[in-house]
């Protein structure tokens, strides 16, 4: 099954950057033998500054009409990395060939989007730096990975 982060924005080279190809390269690498890969990154712009709606219609422009959807949102749920890792786990045995999480631009997502996703995920109360939400989201696909594995990577 495979796990996409789609952003609006364009990061540029850097520490942020670094960190995120490394967290799902690594992800790809333990992912395979547990049937979860490949790991990618996908950013859209909105060249023309329609807002959140056009933003919306960039980011699902390529969505597999049986993909999942997860929108990251403050409003959303706050689920643990056992919790996320259960739930990539029931989408795959459940045939799901794709989970696409979705991280809107400076506006955050549109209603509309965020109300048609499977599920809206939040990594708390506080509100991220685009950068960073897609680092932390990164970081959490690898550590799926590592709790289905098994490793001690995860100390909960």
């Amino acid at each position: 099954m495979r796990l996409t982060i789609r952003a609006v924005g364009r990061l540029r080279a850097g520490p942020e950057r670094a960190l995120i190809d490394d967290y799902l390269a690594r992800a790809g690498r333990a992912g395979r033998r547990l049937g979860l890969g490949p790991f990618d990154e996908a950013e859209v712009e909105d060249r023309k500054g329609g807002g959140p709606a056009a933003e919306a219609a960039l980011l699902t422009r390529k969505l597999p009409p049986d993909a999942v959807c997860v929108a990251l949102d403050e409003r959303g749920h706050a689920l643990s990395s056992p919790e996320l890792a259960e739930r990539i786990t029931g989408w795959r045995d459940a045939g799901r060939p794709e989970v696409v999480f979705l991280i809107g631009g400076a506006d955050g997502l549109d209603p509309a989007l965020r109300d048609r996703a499977d599920l809206s995920l939040s990594f708390g109360r506080m509100v991220w730096p685009h950068a960073l939400a897609r680092v932390m989201l990164a970081e959490q696909l690898y550590r799926v990975t590592q709790i289905l594995a098994g490793t001690p990577y995860h100390r909960a």
